[in-house]
């Protein structure tokens, strides 16, 4: 088997730094199933607010699958600029009160899902990582009017257990994200997770309410200082939008009232609960939320 160090570059001197040494690990991967571009926000506002190194880049010649996903290119009046190609990188951050965290961040592998796997386990191993944390956000049909719900999962059945009263069995297509996670808990690491629910017909939009929800969650499991200000404003700007956008198609109000009163009667006594528990006869069809996803878009700016 190839060695699966081959599949980064790393910056020894800051792998081995004592500092990093027993730090926690944020695995926030783009990809399958994702919802609210939580990822990239994740990405973007911790690397613009806090101080940060990279500790490994990973080779995308050897992970991605350049036909399947296809870099995007900028033309500009008569010619093209700035190829961009995602990185999936792993980054050594420090909050504003002086704690350590690494954040294992981009685009999920398309190829050598296994020795990437086996590389990240390194990665953690040789950083005595302290709990694995896999962040993410799926669509569900949730109304963006109520609080978002979280899915929390993993091996600290302690933390589990503070989110979770109920035990649904649910079978999928798995993410790079969710197999890490079951090979962390192989190994008898801490692992954690939180699954955002998402409002369907937001889906491909962008969500800052979403990140500030997952932010909230990872500093409660660890102590850490994450930044959510600036995601807060932009968050009030984009449900005025939405409610603007609402306000003119009445078959969107409709869907939506119909999840808000799903959603009120699966919390009302017991908390938050998935909502796959129970009975879906009241939830909105795949036809509902098609139209009604194709009304909100229709009046969407093209900037949005």
């Amino acid at each position: 088997m190839v060695d699966p160090s081959e599949l980064y570059l790393g910056n020894p001197s800051l792998l081995d730094d004592p500092r990093l040494h027993g730090a926690p690990l944020i695995i926030s991967l783009s990809g399958y199933a994702e919802g609210g571009q939580i990822s990239d926000q994740i990405r973007e506002t911790l690397l613009e607010s806090l101080p940060h190194d990279v500790l490994a880049r990973f080779d995308p010649d050897q992970l991605r699958d350049y036909r399947a996903r296809r870099p995007h290119v900028r033309f500009v009046e008569d010619h093209f600029e700035r190829v961009d190609t995602p990185e999936l990188t792993l980054y050594g951050l420090t909050d504003p009160l002086g704690r350590h965290f690494s954040l294992l961040t981009g685009p999920e592998p398309d190829l050598q899902w296994n020795r990437f796997m086996d590389a990240v386990v390194d990665l953690a191993q040789r950083l005595d990582t302290s709990i694995v944390m896999n962040v993410t956000g799926i669509p569900m049909p949730v109304p963006h009017t109520r609080p978002f719900l979280v899915s929390v999962h993993g091996t600290r059945t302690d933390l589990v257990a503070q989110n979770h009263n109920q035990r649904p069995v649910a079978e999928m297509s798995s993410s790079m994200a969710q197999q890490l996670e079951i090979r962390f808990g192989e190994l008898g690491l801490d692992t954690i997770g939180f699954t955002v629910h998402v409002p369907q017909y937001l889906a491909d939009a962008r969500l800052p309410q979403i990140t500030v929800t997952a932010f909230e969650h990872v500093a409660a499991a660890t102590g850490l200082t994450l930044p959510t200000d600036v995601l807060r404003d932009a968050g009030a700007d984009v449900i005025q939008r939405i409610e603007e956008q609402v306000s003119g198609a009445p078959e969107v109000q409709a869907v939506i009232e119909s999840m808000e009163n799903r959603y009120d009667e699966v919390v009302e006594d017991t908390g938050q609960r998935s909502l796959l528990a129970g009975d879906e006869s009241e939830l909105p069809d795949a036809d509902e939320i098609g139209a009604a996803v194709e009304a909100f878009l229709a009046n969407q700016p093209e900037e949005d």
